[in-house]
């Protein structure tokens, strides 16, 4: 008996499944998968997660698992068995404690390397092309008290003039590393003398300064991204295409 995927009047044969995953490049989806399958399959849940984790899946596709006959329908529309339903729903799960068990001891001083980046700061800038407009709008800000927002507006020749020059808070990866750099080191609320950045003249003023916490939230981010790094470079290592020629005549 012949297998095929009807979609529309398309009649695609399982022989062709391959070539037309990796024309639509879904290749490096289906292998990130089968990678994570392997992965987290020795990773145990307990009663309560399995229940949590059934209860906010359904109540996201909105079924009763109770209504069989509705949840026959979804499963038939999503082409998968009730068994694997219960292997998609745990994945998450799994996945969330196999990026602590593999990772979370790394965490604390991959926050360290990362926290430069991390802080985030709100400042006022004002940028010119002209250098001589730029000393004057800088002595009028400090020296005759000139209100920084309302130059700005006026002045400013980037879209900050819309803010009054107020920009943030943003992550210090943000700006211009050389914007950043004075940032890091400059008094809030003090403006700046005049800077040279490619063709502006920037006059700048920290407002605030963030520094980043190793919270829950953080935690998460930073996890993701040991996870996501490790997946990438996995992908790149151990995904290929073996060709087998038969000998059969």
């Amino acid at each position: 008996m012949n297998s095929y995927l009807q979609i529309r009047e398309q009649k695609i044969a399982e022989e062709n499944l391959f070539s037309l995953l990796a024309e639509k490049q879904m290749i490096f989806s289906l292998a990130k998968e089968l990678i994570l399958d392997q992965e987290i399959s020795s990773i145990e849940c307990t009663p309560e997660e399995k229940e949590q984790a059934q209860q906010n899946f359904f109540y996201q596709i909105q079924i009763n698992p109770n209504n069989t006959e509705k949840l026959e329908k979804w499963l038939k529309q999503n082409f998968i068995t009730k068994s694997q339903l219960e292997k998609r729903i745990l994945k998450a799960v799994k996945l969330d404690k196999y990026k602590q068990e593999k990772w979370g001891s790394q965490l604390e001083s991959y926050f360290l390397k990362r926290k430069r980046d991390l802080d985030k700061v709100q400042y006022s800038l004002i940028r010119t092309k002209n250098p001589g407009t730029a000393q004057e709008l800088y002595f009028r800000i400090r020296d005759d008290g000139q209100d920084f927002a309302l130059i700005a507006q006026q002045y400013s020749e980037g879209a900050e003039a819309k803010t009054g020059g107020l920009i943030g808070p943003v992550e210090l990866n943000i700006p211009h590393p050389q914007i950043a750099q004075t940032l890091m080191i400059a008094q809030p609320k003090k403006v700046l003398p005049p800077t040279r950045i490619g063709e502006w003249n920037i006059i700048l003023r920290l407002e605030k300064y963030f520094p980043a916490l190793l919270d829950q939230n953080m935690s998460k981010r930073l996890l993701d991204e040991l996870f996501n790094s490790w997946l990438q470079e996995t992908l790149e290592k151990e995904v290929y295409f073996h060709h087998e020629y038969s000998n059969t005549i």
